[in-house]
């Protein structure tokens, strides 16, 4: 046996990313041979996935322990403890390989030998590491791709370009090295583009390449054929039998080629195992060949728009007339994917750098609708020679829109608009106002509404322009009718755009339930015809409108859909919207720690992004829990700076709906004088806006500022305007403000009826935690609750001093208890001590292990009081 000894004295480990599982896998079995344990790992992998970098990793953390390489067939060494690497055995003789497996299966553990070897995955059948264990590496995610990208480039890499170089290497770590090594340092930088296709990698595709170069004639020149054929299909969609066999491809080549573990075919069409593979049957083929078999593709497509693509691909130079044809044939009801193709390929066939241009911006712009910006974005940076182009301004500026700062967005196309003529500039000005809306900036929005032209042939758009105008300079009567015409001019199968524009229009008129159905209609649009990059924006639109409609289950339905969508398309702003939404159902349903997960992830993005609507929703989310868990105090700390003038303030489109909540919070916490003022602002707005709840909120605002005397009649009033408004959960709340105001006053029997009613409300809207407070105002006015469990060892207290008990041995402070349950800290210590003593014992700690062990209380929580 030929064997490499290395006893390395400081070896440093490879840096690896993505492999936390293997690296655990590696460090066991090095661990054991340590203990005196011996072992066999196997890792398996398509070429260049890191197999030898982790070989490499166990031999450098196997010090003191010997460590050996065999390149060679040989028996396995008898002395130990020894790492032996075995590296790449498929390259080993197929007798030779099976001997050395069959071998290791008889491997006694007692043996302190460990061994580690690999193999490429696609040279050995899977019966071959039968008993053995083993590891099948996959492509690296996205995440530690960019870590691994940052560190070759020390983190110099254009973005656009390090997408680019993402996507290109498929998660394959070693052709990532590769392709950053090709390129110039201007290149990384984004200062010239990108050459086309990007070099380096050769020799891993040669790799992955070469074990179908022993197979038949006939399956090569059928691979060659599918491998053409993906060049005018969508990724992932295989290539076409029927085709490959009128362009000359032998049937018979496809049984040895999935044989082979090249391809697999399924209802009529031939797949490669891996988008590496058919790249590389590519390249490894001589450019003549390569032309001659797009052309024969070309002589037999019956598709117009693939006959052309596979023309331009057997074209080897610039040619006018079939760039011409191309661009002529990318257009509806073709897929945006399709048009995007077709368009790029116009491009390279074209010499003059203004059409040029112009076709790239085209072709972006169609990558983009199909859901696609790292290949818009890669097709906007070959258009650097011509820098004032509207086209490409108005793409950046959208795509900007759903993953980019705000105010960049609106930026880039406000100066697309002065680039472009009336039609397209009228898209970037739309754009440019959903920018501005987002940053909640109310100047720039209209200045973009207003250099919108008037839109004589949409009258549904100049609707709802000339609506959002009038608004926002305070003609509000004008602006409603205006908007609820934009409502009525959407035919029921409209565009989606349009549906979309007519469910916003549909939610400042104050028509919550036209703005859901325009929701759904925009997201069935959407699903049947596209465009795709709509449809995360379509799902957001819809969870809201639900969400404003007291759907909070299905509203948060909705926002996972569109939160997924949103992730896989590429648009964190869109996703940000969607964990905001996710934030508000939340606070509503009682899951505080769902709440605050979303809030946080609002807050990651809004930020930097500018994204002051979903900030402002996120922090009323937040606020409302605080509420919920009785924490007024928390809430209107929250609330005050969004809802106060200043700097700091909300969203204006937002920032009253929350008033309500800070009114609340405010008189509860004792802060009176800012709640007053709140509601005199709020009363001004509910005289204005078509809101059907703000009545009732109003009222409830004013009834809980009331002196003593009209209270009552203050919130009777409130609940009356809740008779003649949608909102069960609104309702639900002021039920329950009132209940706790009767019961405060020690009026227990006039507050069962309404807390009844708000603890029904509740639990009818899946307001958890809400329920739960109804269910203890419930308690502390002397009724049981059907379906509870018993008070167990509170049995003996009273209803309130249960209540207390329970908040305590949760580790409230008396202060924080006697806020929660509005009495005051003289009442709570007096309950607090008569508790003590009915139950025997001297202290919260006690009173929290005692909750404990009859299940009323989680450990987490008993942990928590102990330390108070």
């Amino acid at each position: 046996m030929t064997l490499s000894t290395t006893v390395p004295r400081a070896l440093r480990p490879p840096e690896l990313h993505g492999r936390s599982e293997e690296i655990a896998a590696v460090e066991s079995l090095v661990g054991g041979l340590r203990a005196g344990r011996g072992g066999v790992l196997v890792l398996t992998g398509q070429p260049g996935l890191g197999r030898t970098a982790l070989v490499e990793y166990a031999r450098a953390i196997c010090d003191p322990v010997p460590s050996v390489r065999t390149v060679v067939p040989a028996a396995l060494p008898h002395e130990g403890p020894l790492l032996v690497r075995i590296d790449d055995v498929h390259t080993w003789h197929p007798a030779a390989r099976a001997a050395l497996l069959a071998e290791l299966r008889r491997l006694p553990a007692e043996r302190p030998v460990a061994v580690l070897l690999t193999l490429a995955e696609h040279r050995s059948g899977a019966e071959e590491l039968n008993g053995l264990t083993a590891l099948r590496l996959s492509p690296l995610g996205d995440d530690a791709a960019v870590a691994l990208l940052d560190g070759l480039t020390q983190h110099r890499a254009d973005p656009v370009v390090g997408a680019w170089l993402i996507r290109e290497a498929a998660g394959n770590p070693r052709l990532l090295t590769a392709l950053v090594e090709a390129l110039t340092p201007d290149q990384l930088a984004g200062r010239t583009p990108l050459p086309d296709p990007l070099p380096g990698g050769e020799d891993l595709l040669d790799d992955y390449a070469a074990h179908i170069d022993e197979l038949p004639g006939d399956a090569r020149s059928l691979l060659l054929l599918a491998a053409a054929a993906g060049e005018h299909e969508p990724d992932g969609a295989g290539a076409d039998l029927a085709l490959l066999l009128r362009a000359g491809g032998d049937p018979s080549g496809l049984a040895p080629a999935e044989a082979a573990g090249a391809v697999v075919g399924a209802g009529g069409r031939i797949h490669f195992t891996h988008p590496l593979l058919r790249r590389a049957v590519l390249r490894r083929t001589p450019i003549a060949r390569r032309r001659a078999t797009h052309a024969r593709l070309a002589a037999v497509c019956r598709d117009h728009l693939s006959r052309l693509i596979q023309l331009a691909c057997a074209a080897g130079d610039h040619d006018a007339r079939l760039a011409g044809a191309l661009a002529d044939a990318a257009t509806a009801p073709r897929p945006h994917a399709e048009r995007s193709t077709a368009l790029a390929r116009a491009a390279e066939l074209t010499a003059d750098t203004a059409l040029r241009t112009d076709r790239l911006a085209d072709a972006a712009e169609a990558a983009r609708l199909a859901g696609d910006p790292v290949r818009a974005r890669a097709l906007l940076a070959r258009t650097a020679a011509v820098p004032a182009h509207g086209g490409v301004h108005r793409v950046r500026g959208l795509l900007a829109l759903s993953d980019g700062p705000a105010a960049d967005a609106r930026e880039a196309l406000l100066t697309a608009a002065v680039l472009l003529p009336p039609e397209p500039a009228r898209h970037a000005l739309i754009g440019a106002a959903e920018a501005a809306w987002a940053m909640g900036d109310v100047a720039a929005y209209q200045e973009a509404m207003a250099r919108l032209p008037v839109c004589a042939d949409d009258p549904s758009l100049e609707s709802y322009r000339a609506g959002m105008c009038a608004v926002l300079a305070g003609r509000t009567a004008e602006g409603h009718a205006l908007l609820r015409r934009c409502v009525d001019d959407v035919p029921t199968t409209g565009e989606p755009a349009a549906l979309l524009r007519a469910g916003s229009a549909a939610l400042v008129v104050g028509e919550v339930e036209s703005a859901c159905r325009a929701g759904a209609r925009a997201l069935a649009a959407v699903r049947a015809y596209g465009p795709e990059v709509l449809l995360p924006r379509a799902l957001e639109h819809l969870a809201y409108g639900e969400l404003r409609a007291g759907r909070h289950t299905r509203a948060r339905a909705h926002a996972l859909e569109g939160l997924r969508a949103a992730h896989r398309i590429g648009q964190p702003n869109v996703a940000v919207s969607l964990h905001a939404v996710l934030a508000l159902a939340a606070s509503v349903e009682g899951d505080a720690e769902a709440c605050s997960a979303h809030a946080a992830a609002v807050a990651a993005g809004a930020g930097p992004h500018g994204l002051t609507q979903a900030a402002t929703l996120a922090v009323w989310a937040v606020a409302r829990a605080d509420l919920a868990a009785g924490r007024p105090a928390d809430a209107a700390a929250r609330l005050a700076p969004l809802v106060a003038p200043g700097p700091r303030r909300g969203h204006f489109a937002v920032r009253m709906l929350a008033v309500p909540c800070f009114v609340e919070a405010a008189v509860r916490a004792g802060r009176t004088a800012e709640a007053q003022s709140a509601t005199v602002e709020f009363t001004r707005w509910a005289g204005s806006t078509a809101d059907r709840l703000a009545p009732a909120q109003l009222a409830r605002c004013r009834a809980l500022l009331a002196p003593p005397q009209q209270t009552a009649a203050a919130y009777e009033n409130a609940l009356a305007h809740h008779d003649r408004s949608p909102g069960e959960f609104e309702r639900a709340r002021t039920q329950l403000l009132y209940g706790q105001w009767l019961r405060r006053r020690r009026r227990t029997r006039e507050a069962r009826g309404p807390l009844r009613d708000a603890l029904v409300g509740f639990d009818r809207c899946g307001a958890r935690a809400w329920a739960d407070r109804s269910r203890g105002e419930l308690r502390a006015a002397g009724e049981a609750v059907a379906g509870e469990p018993g008070p167990g060892p509170l049995a003996a207290l009273t209803p309130q001093q249960q209540r207390i008990a329970r908040h305590v041995a949760e580790g409230a402070t008396n202060r924080e208890v006697a806020v929660r349950l509005s009495v005051s800290h003289r009442t709570v210590d007096h309950h607090l001590r008569n508790v003590f003593a009915a139950l025997g014992i001297r202290s919260r700690v006690e009173l929290s292990r005692l909750l404990a062990g009859d299940g009323g209380l989680p450990d987490r929580d008993v942990e928590i009081a102990a330390h108070l």
